[in-house]
Formats: C-alpha cells, sequence, structure tokens
C-alpha cells in the first residue's frame, strides 16, 4: 500500500466538511465549468472549422460524436464509479480504501479502453455505418474516426482522472489537465486544418494529441502527490468487491452516456432520413450549442457531487440538503439566462457554424425548442447527481435511463412519423420534459428517508 499523508488528508476532510456550504459548492464548481466552457468552446471551434470543409465533413464530426460518447460512458463508467465510492471513504476517514478504489478505477478504465480501440479498427468501416452516416460522409468520418480510435485509451482514462480528481474534492487540479488540452486542442485545428492544409485529418491529429498531453497532466497530480488517495498497480483489487462496486456505482453513468451515444447514432439516422446531409449537420450543430449552454448548469452540478459525497459519508446530512437546494436554485437561474439570450440569437449562433440556408434553418428552431425544454434539466441533473454521489444506484440507473435516452430514442421514432423533420427537432424537448416527475418522486423518497441531523452548516 502506498503512503498516505495523513495531514493532507485531514486538511481536505476539514475542508469537505466543515467550509460553508454554499461557498464550497461554487468553489468546487468554478473550475469545472471552466474546463467545461473551455471544452465546448473547442467542440464549437472545431465544428466550425470543419464546417469550412463541407456539410459532409461537417456530418462526419456528429458521426464520431456518437464514438467519444461511448469512450465518455467507459470513463465515466469507472471515473464516477470509483470516485462515488472514495468520496464516501474519504468522509469516513479511510483513505487506504480510497486508494485501492481510485487504482483499481483507473487501470481497469485505461485496459477495456485498449480492447475497445483495438475491435473498433478491426471492424472500423461497419462501425462508420452503424453510428449513422451516409454515404456521402463515410469517407470524412474514417478519416476523423482513425485519430479518435488510436488515442482512446487516453481519452477514456483521462475522463476517468478527472472525475476522481472532482470527487476528491480537487476540481482544480482536474481544470489545468483539461483546459490545457482544451487550449491545445483548438490550437492545433487551426496548424492542421488550415496552415498544413490537412483537412479533417488535422481535426483528428489535433484531437488525438491534445487528449495524450491532456492525460500526461492528469495523471501527474497523482503520481507527485498532490491527491489524498495513491495510483499504484499494487493497489488494484478485483478479487473481492471492490470491481464489482465500481462499475455498479458507475452503471448510471455509463447507461446515461451509451444510451445518449445510441441516440445520436438513431438522431443521425432519423435526420438522414428526413432531411439528408443538411439535417444531420444541423442537428450536430444544435447538440454542440446546446452543450455549451447546458454546461455551466453542469458545472455547478458537478461541484456539487464531492460535497454530497462527502458529506453522506461523514454522516452530515444537514450540509447535504443545503448543498442539494443551493444546487439545483443556482443551476437553473443560471439557465434562464442563457436560454433567454439563446432564444435571440439561435440564428446567429447556427450561421457561425454553418452558413447554409437549410442548416440555418433546420437548427434554429431546433435549438430553440431543445433550449426552452432544458430549463427543466437541472432539477432531473441534479436529483441523478444525488442518488449515486450517495450510492443510491438503482434510482440513479434509472435516472439516468430516462435522461439517456429511454423516452428520447422512442420519441425520435414516434414524432417524425406524424411530424415529419419537426418530429426530429422536438424528440429531445419533450423527453426532457417527461423525465421531470420520475426525478421527483426520488427525490422525495431520498429525503424523506435521511436521517434528520442537525450538524452545523
Amino acid at each position: 500500500m502506498e503512503n498516505i499523508d495523513s495531514n493532507k488528508v485531514s486538511e481536505q476532510y476539514k475542508k469537505m466538511t466543515e467550509t460553508p456550504v454554499k461557498r464550497l459548492v461554487i468553489t468546487l464548481a468554478i473550475p469545472t465549468i471552466l474546463s467545461m466552457m473551455v471544452t465546448s468552446i473547442y467542440n464549437i471551434v472545431d465544428t466550425a472549422f470543419v464546417g469550412t470543409l463541407g456539410n459532409s465533413a461537417s456530418g462526419a464530426v456528429g458521426i464520431v460524436f456518437g464514438l467519444m460518447a461511448i469512450l465518455q460512458s467507459v470513463g465515466f463508467l469507472f471515473g464516477q464509479g470509483s470516485g462515488s465510492m472514495l468520496s464516501r471513504k474519504l468522509g469516513s476517514k479511510d483513505p487506504q480504501s480510497a486508494s485501492i478504489i481510485a487504482s483499481t478505477g483507473f487501470f481497469c478504465s485505461f485496459s477495456l479502453a485498449v480492447i475497445i480501440g483495438s475491435l473498433c479498427f478491426i471492424f472500423i468501416d461497419p462501425l462508420i455505418m452503424l453510428l449513422g452516416s451516409t454515404p456521402t460522409i463515410a469517407p470524412y468520418a474514417k478519416i476523423y474516426i482513425y485519430y479518435i480510435l488510436v488515442s482512446s485509451p487516453f481519452i477514456v482514462s483521462s475522463f476517468t482522472l478527472n472525475n476522481i480528481l472532482r470527487y476528491e474534492g480537487k476540481a482544480s487540479l482536474g481544470m489545468i489537465g483539461l483546459l490545457t488540452g482544451s487550449i491545445l486542442n483548438i490550437a492545433g485545428d487551426a496548424l492542421f486544418i488550415f496552415k498544413l492544409d490537412m483537412g479533417i485529418a488535422g481535426a483528428g491529429l489535433s484531437t488525438a494529441i491534445s487528449q495524450v498531453i491532456s492525460f500526461s497532466l492528469l495523471l501527474s497530480m497523482f503520481l507527485f502527490g498532490k491527491t489524498s488517495s495513491k495510483l499504484s498497480v499494487k493497489n488494484i483489487s478485483i478479487a473481492d468487491k471492490t470491481l464489482f462496486d465500481i462499475v455498479t456505482t458507475g452503471f448510471p453513468s455509463l447507461l446515461r452516456q451509451s444510451l445518449g451515444s445510441l441516440a445520436t447514432i438513431v438522431l443521425n439516422f432519423v435526420s438522414g432520413s428526413y432531411g439528408g446531409d443538411e439535417a444531420v449537420a444541423a442537428m450536430s450543430i444544435v447538440n454542440r450549442a446546446s452543450f455549451f449552454l447546458f454546461a455551466i448548469a453542469l458545472g455547478i452540478g458537478q461541484g456539487f457531487q464531492p460535497v454530497c459525497g462527502f458529506n453522506y459519508g461523514a454522516g452530515k446530512y444537514r450540509r447535504l440538503r443545503v448543498a442539494y437546494s443551493f444546487t439545483l436554485i443556482l443551476s437553473e437561474i443560471v439557465l434562464i439566462v442563457l436560454t433567454f439570450l439563446t432564444l435571440i440569437f439561435s440564428g446567429n449562433i447556427i450561421q457561425v457554424f454553418r452558413d447554409d440556408p437549410d442548416v440555418i434553418m433546420i437548427g434554429t428552431r431546433a435549438l430553440r425548442l431543445l433550449c426552452v425544454a432544458q430549463l427543466f434539466m437541472p432539477f432531473c441533473m441534479v436529483t441523478e447527481m444525488l442518488m449515486q454521489s450517495s450510492g443510491q444506484r438503482t434510482a440513479a440507473s434509472l435516472l439516468s435511463s430516462l435522461r439517456g435516452g429511454v423516452l428520447f430514442i422512442p420519441a425520435l421514432f414516434i414524432l417524425p412519423k406524424i411530424r415529419g423533420l419537426y418530429g426530429v427537432q422536438e424528440a429531445q424537448p419533450l423527453a426532457f420534459i417527461l423525465s421531470v416527475l420520475p426525478s421527483l418522486y426520488f427525490m422525495q423518497r431520498f429525503f424523506k428517508n435521511l436521517p434528520k441531523e442537525e450538524d452545523h452548516i
């Protein structure tokens, strides 16, 4: 077992269980928000850069985004699973177990990513079509996806490491790795796509290089003793229940991300059927633009997760209640402001990515509908995070499946048959709205059963 710095662990415990709750959530949320904003800006810039290469190239980004979502889901499976568990272990003053959990989660995520990447290389052509590509988009998608597969172990394990850092309450360390990677990615796009005239291959190469660098920075935080948990091959535990508990705790994240990936694939197929490459490009742009708007609210929610895990493990339930309410209200306020601005400038936003009249027309309506529906999402998101961070696996899995695709995918099959292309645009907003009632039920049940411990906040 690696040596644990007890003073550092004690200081972190005091910070997470004694700092005023609202200040703590904001402090932990700011680095996450910055990371997500820069990552979202990269996604926007990348989409805009590739958009200059034509509708088929722009559509290829949306196609490969489905694979990226799968890789992200594996990273979140081990990152959220091990992170949720280790935050509760640190809250109960057990850093030794936290290190075992962190090491097992990290090494398993890297190993599984190597296997996934290898299999995808073998079946690369059918994979591209399975992701929803059209014949005109496929050549661009194949070039782009090659670089993603090469860097897949680093992409997956970076998500795992970042989540572990967040759950430790060290989001600022994760921010360094993610920000550096995103900034390098933007610069690399400009260099490889335009300066070196590499086209979509330049976008893929830039992504691969930046992901390896980001991974190296995140890993260095653990290797140089800046964390409470320690990574070591000696700490890996797959014989007992550790791996099983990590997987089952992280399963809601895997479910949400996997269903989201499947939904993206279905969306590509349906969009192409009802509107061709223009519709595929438009809906791809809408997904990225809407995520940029939701990123701040999501970042606030991710600031809540370590507060929830630590204080649940420490038995400080009043702090957990205050953190939940504050996170929900703050996220909602942020989304109201951003939605108002988006409704005004939605057409201009789509035009930034692709100056094509058909793409703008399709994308503008879809973006407006999606942003209005996202006003319902903070409640669903924060409740799901509450369930997962406190170890309520069944509830978290159910809520993740609803938000991730169980409602969205059927809507994609049903609505377009009734409403045509309008139905494609309306499917996701409808799914968001329908997911509110199940979240309300689980939230009320959780707090009803939570002990009424009245500690100082």
